[in-house]
């Protein structure tokens, strides 16, 4: 019989304790960071992230009423009456394309594209959006179209998506004439591609000198290229001699490739604003960004002859009654950094109040408790995102950075921006004014604008998925807030991309 000496026994060998040790090292921390990502059912963009004052002074970070302003307050003049009306009736449903393939999506007042809106500069545009059976309900953002904050169209931030039997009326004025679309930004990288857009055009007081003027909207259905719904090519009249403005819209996720057989084109206008002396072209495409627009002008021959206006080499545009034989796409592209003539741009980019850096990249993490290898922006996986202050009246400039593998068409909503350099190379052309932006892997760009227009605005990567995965980041007044979240809701859900 032995007798057990608890002094005896054996210590644990470190040759067993050491895995674990390093183990419970390992986890830990990836446990807390998986905890750190995980968002409530609803949230407001203002909670998260972190400010940053582009080296500018101090703002007010409104998250109440008792810091601020509401986004809902920000809209045109009520008491205005509305010099042009439309109602837009949203529905999830099966539905022909103009050139009579049928596919499943959305429409609005029936078909895909929607109505192309045109009114005039200065008009009160009021639209009632209707929503008869899109289940995860529905907005309209107005891209390009610097709109009040209110009027801007994304659920959980500027408004709550309108639910199934319900309707929400938008009211602006239409500024600045030009080439624009609208768009659902509810469940966006949804909903948009699968049909729930529209044109809209906004006329100068003084109409442009043209002998016609057409809508060439991309848009590829369920792997089918289209231009304006018909796949293949679509015919547009015109009479010898004439010269015909061409608005190009690309509402897909990529950047888009156009050329011209038949005639010399000049760009006369990108992202809604006229280019200031532009030239002919001849044996160059020209670049679309993702929910960019490129107006083109061509002039018909006179022998009766077409036009013939490609859109990737999928889709095109045919101009007139004559027959045109089509070119293969051109190598080299309008370099639009140094297309047309310069002029003033109204203020001094060089005397900037708030210098911010978007820089572009990846990096694995947790988005809501979900693994992935997820878009970052200057270092942190969303919704740690950057939120870019300013006051109203500052100069504001960006240095934008693609550090990734994939061309990022961004967006910044409710302002313009005048484009200064590329990778560092100074713009010598006519001012080049974007709201949509492809940024090519490796490149950067500088680019600056007034903050002229108060609200919380989305500055995001128009490549809707890449949206959807975290690459969006906003632009934030001082003392403004907003009572919208994102997430669950009594009558839905808000979920802007």
């Amino acid at each position: 019989m032995t007798t057990d000496n608890p002094g005896s026994r054996r210590r644990p060998s470190w040759r067993l304790v050491a895995p674990i040790v390093a183990t419970l090292a390992l986890l830990t921390p990836l446990a807390w960071t998986w905890w750190q990502s995980l968002l409530p059912d609803h949230y407001s963009v203002m909670e998260f992230g972190y400010v940053d004052l582009g080296g500018g002074p101090p703002v007010t970070h409104a998250l109440s009423p008792a810091q601020g302003r509401s986004v809902s307050t920000l809209v045109a003049d009520p008491e205005r009456p509305a010099d042009v009306t439309y109602t837009l009736t949203a529905r999830e449903q099966s539905f022909h394309l103009a050139s009579g393939e049928r596919t499943d999506g959305f429409t609005i007042n029936g078909n895909s594209p929607g109505p192309t809106l045109r009114v005039r500069q200065g008009d009160l545009v009021e639209v009632h959006l209707v929503n008869a059976s899109v289940p995860d309900g529905v907005t309209l953002h107005w891209h390009g179209v610097d709109v009040p904050n209110a009027e801007d169209g994304v659920a959980g931030v500027t408004q709550d998506a309108v639910p199934p039997g319900k309707t929400f009326t938008y009211r602006f004025v239409a500024d600045h004439p030009g080439t624009y679309w609208y768009h659902s930004h509810q469940v966006s990288h949804q909903q948009v591609r699968k049909g729930l857009f529209g044109v809209l055009v906004i006329e100068p007081h003084r109409p442009i000198r043209s002998d016609g003027d057409v809508v060439a909207v991309s848009h590829v259905y369920d792997g089918k290229a289209t231009v304006n719904g018909h796949t293949g090519a679509a015919r547009v009249g015109a009479s010898p001699g004439g010269t015909v403005r061409v608005r190009i819209i690309n509402t897909d996720n990529g950047s888009l490739s156009a050329w011209v057989s038949g005639s010399s084109y000049r760009v006369v206008a990108v992202d809604g604003y006229d280019l200031n002396g532009p030239t002919p072209v001849s044996g160059k495409a020209v670049l679309v960004t993702a929910g960019g627009r490129v107006d083109i002008e061509v002039t018909m021959p006179t022998d009766g002859g077409g036009v013939r206006v490609d859109l990737g080499g999928a889709a095109a545009l045919l101009i007139g009654d004559g027959s045109v034989a089509a070119k293969p796409q051109p190598t080299a592209f309008v370099d639009l950094l140094r297309y047309g003539s310069p002029t003033s741009i109204g203020f001094d980019p060089g005397d900037a109040d708030r210098q911010f850096r978007y820089s572009i990249g990846r990096k694995p993490g947790f988005i809501d408790g979900r693994p992935g290898y997820w878009w970052s922006v200057n270092g942190h996986i969303y919704p740690d995102a950057p939120m870019f202050m300013v006051r109203e009246g500052d100069i504001v400039s960006f240095h934008i950075e693609n550090h990734t593998n994939a061309v990022h068409p961004m967006h910044l909503h409710g302002h313009h921006a005048v484009v200064l350099r590329r990778n560092g190379d100074r713009a010598t052309g006519s001012p080049w004014w974007i709201d949509s932006l492809d940024v090519a892997p490796g490149d950067s760009y500088d680019i600056a604008f007034v903050a002229d227009n108060p609200g919380i605005w989305m500055d995001h990567c128009h490549n809707l998925p890449h949206a959807a995965q975290g690459l969006v980041a906003h632009l934030v007044y001082s003392g403004i807030y907003e009572p919208y979240r994102v997430g669950d809701r009594p009558s839905g859900t808000n979920q802007p991309e």
